[in-house]
């Protein structure tokens, strides 16, 4: 085989082992559900955020919201009703930023997100212990752990969990 033909391999060889590396780089992405959550409301920050974290939109799918949005004076527990024009506010938020495709096929009907698969899949390594933790006390309780979850990022890297 003269030069210019191992040349020729070699960069068909190059060519095409560059091609897949863009192709799983690019399924990789696509396939990665994002644990940072962008969506701003002042209203929904006050009044959400003012007794819990406010909890990502894009964690719930919209059926949900609006079914916790019709039901804030039994609010898991707690009377949370709202004047109707901030109910009403927010809820136009949480349906606009909530869950789509595989992330709202996978919240199935409930309204709480850690009974979401998504949720359930995220924290299958956290022993039952840590939840207990006096720090912790409940799988709600985000920022016990994910140190950034008020700005909406619950990446791995942020996370510190309570000893």
């Amino acid at each position: 085989m003269n030069n210019a033909s191992k040349r020729m391999m070699f960069d068909a060889t190059v060519w095409t082992a560059s091609v897949l590396m863009t192709l799983v780089l690019v399924a990789h992405e696509a396939m990665a559900e994002s644990k940072t959550f962008a969506a701003a409301n002042p209203k929904w920050t006050a009044e959400c955020g003012g007794c819990h974290i406010g909890y990502p939109p894009q964690l719930l799918p919209a059926p949900a919201w609006r079914r916790i949005m019709s039901g804030l004076d039994k609010h898991f527990g707690t009377d949370a009703s709202l004047d109707a024009g901030t109910a009403a506010e927010i809820g136009v938020f949480l349906e606009q930023n909530a869950a789509s495709g595989k992330r709202a096929r996978a919240g199935g009907d409930t309204v709480r997100i850690t009974d979401t698969a998504w949720f359930r899949r995220e924290h299958d390594e956290v022993p039952a212990a840590t939840w207990k933790h006096a720090g912790v006390k409940t799988a709600a309780n985000c920022t016990a752990c994910h140190t950034t979850a008020e700005r909406g990022d619950f990446s791995e890297r942020n996370i510190r969990i309570p000893r």
